[in-house]
């Protein structure tokens, strides 16, 4: 639901996608087509079913505790990576990280931590049943050696050493969540999504089409593609606001911005353009998955910073800019909210969130005794503010 209301002069272009009901003042109208408005202090809300991010970086110890609050916030559930120290290889560790998850959250905070299995080269069919019994384990993710932080544990031989466990994961419908580069030296790392499409990710789904692989925090128009090109009901794509709003560019201007180093890195705007197109279409192969990644800030700023982005503070204010200025507020909620449990098979929330047409500042940083944390966005004004309901 979109409502309108009058607020001070903010003399901004407000676009009112087809079919929403806008309330200007004490008038209802019903708008049969995309129309423009001078908003002149007309003030947006958006109440939208309660989000899900379906990836997403908590880390362990105290930086667990600092921004564990921040996704709880306005998120219902989340996805949650496990490349630890050492990783959560194991049935019994993710239950006891999901303990600690729990430990971590505001008193009052009904968040879901949904778990997950870093696959190994040992990883055995009977742990991915072990998984499954849990109630706890949603899905196995799949880190190539070598291709992001903490993946030195990951896969080296996805078809010679993990074929079995990827059988028994159709056999318990447990989905695979695809970090999609390939990590040879040799290759450009602009290049590593795209190759690993064709020499890893399309053999797979040809030897195990009953396979469900979500393709995590997609970079280019390649992987919009082979997404759109699969069978929607097992392959699908998480989105990161990073990779909707920003291209490579972002790592140069003004100086290097470390803040802005993630991997999968940031590609060319030709990629950017074609994420932001498919994600906006309405499809439903795609949703929400901040891939937020928080790092002390003395281990981004120096000579070998660490990857990722600290993103979930400014998230569904970056997704509703997008979507606005695609015309697109009417399909936002189901990016949001109906995508990702729909292709999980559990069920939608049932609470509603709203994001209202508020300016508001992003903290330069969040200060903890043990450090600080720089968001995205940092001391910059977003245009959408979300709040509980």
């Amino acid at each position: 639901m979109l409502k309108t209301s009058l607020g001070p002069y903010r003399g901004s272009a407000l676009a009112v996608p087809s079919e929403f009901s806008v309330k200007l003042s004490s008038a209802l109208v019903r708008a049969r087509r995309p129309i423009h408005l001078k908003t002149f202090g007309i003030k947006m809300e958006l109440s939208i079913t309660r989000p899900d991010d379906w990836h997403l970086h908590l880390r362990d110890g105290e930086l667990l505790e600092a921004v564990a609050p921040h996704s709880s916030q306005h998120f219902g559930r989340a996805i949650v990576m496990p490349n630890l120290r050492p990783p959560i290889t194991t049935t019994a560790a993710a239950i006891a990280y999901r303990q600690s998850i729990l430990n971590a959250l505001p008193k009052d905070s009904d968040f879901t931590p949904l778990m997950t299995l870093y696959l190994t080269d040992t990883t055995s069919p009977n742990e991915i049943k072990l998984a499954r019994e849990s109630g706890v384990v949603y899905a196995v993710k799949l880190y190539p050696a070598g291709a992001t932080t903490n993946s030195q544990d990951g896969v080296t031989d996805l078809f010679g050493k993990c074929l079995p466990v990827l059988e028994e994961m159709v056999q318990q419908n447990m989905p695979l969540l695809v970090h999609g580069e390939v990590t040879s030296p040799d290759v450009d790392v602009f290049d590593r999504e795209k190759l690993f499409i064709d020499a890893v990710l399309s053999p797979l789904i040809q030897k195990l089409p009953g396979l469900k692989v979500v393709m995590e925090h997609i970079t280019t128009k390649d992987a919009v593609d082979f997404v759109l090109s699969s069978d929607e009901r097992f392959v699908a794509a998480t989105v990161t606001p990073q990779h909707i709003v920003l291209n490579r560019n972002s790592l140069f201007q003004g100086g290097l911005q470390p803040h802005n180093y993630c991997l999968p890195v940031l590609k060319r705007e030709i990629h950017r353009q074609a994420i932001a197109s498919a994600v906006t279409s309405g499809s439903k192969r795609f949703f929400l998955g901040t891939d937020s990644a928080p790092h002390d800030r003395r281990n981004k700023e120096c000579p070998c910073g660490c990857a990722g982005i600290y993103n979930s503070p400014v998230a569904l204010s970056v997704y509703a800019k997008v979507f606005e200025e695609a015309g697109a507020l009417d399909k936002l909620e189901a990016f949001t909210s109906f995508n990702g449990p729909d292709f999980y098979g559990l069920p939608r929330n049932s609470s509603k969130i709203r994001l209202s047409k508020t300016p508001w500042t992003v903290p330069p940083s969040f200060s903890f005794g043990w450090g600080e944390i720089v968001p995205m966005f940092a001391g910059q004004v977003l245009d959408w503010l979300p709040s509980p309901l």
